[in-house]
């Protein structure tokens, strides 16, 4: 399933059977498609959210950034509870985008 799922909609079981799968590369691939096509984004929230406790410092990082994603494009999130799960590792320089996460959560999401 070596696919780059950026640019179409990835139904939520096909999601789900690629992060199962554990591979790195399609689990980031389905991140960023999940982030940028569903319209769920309280589900891709919490995907984002498990992803980026990963010890993987691709996945979790990139799971930031998808949080920023959703906080752009759906103007929602749960700000309060995302932005403290994000602080909890901004000392971890090897996982890129929690700054921008949290640049994007507090121009996009109001209140």
């Amino acid at each position: 399933m070596d696919k780059d799922y950026n640019d179409i909609p990835l139904d939520k079981e096909l999601a789900e059977k690629i992060f199962a799968s554990k591979d790195v590369k399609n689990i980031c691939h389905a991140l960023v498609a999940i982030a940028l096509n569903e319209q769920d984004w309280k589900w891709v929230q919490d995907k984002c959210l498990y992803f980026f406790m990963s010890n993987n410092s691709e996945i979790s990082g990139l799971a930031a950034t998808c949080l920023g994603h959703v906080a752009r494009i759906h103007g929602k999130l749960e700000k309060d509870k995302v932005i403290s799960i994000l602080r909890t590792r901004l000392n971890e320089p090897e996982i890129a985008g929690i700054g921008d996460a949290l640049d994007d959560i507090e121009m996009f999401i109001k209140g």
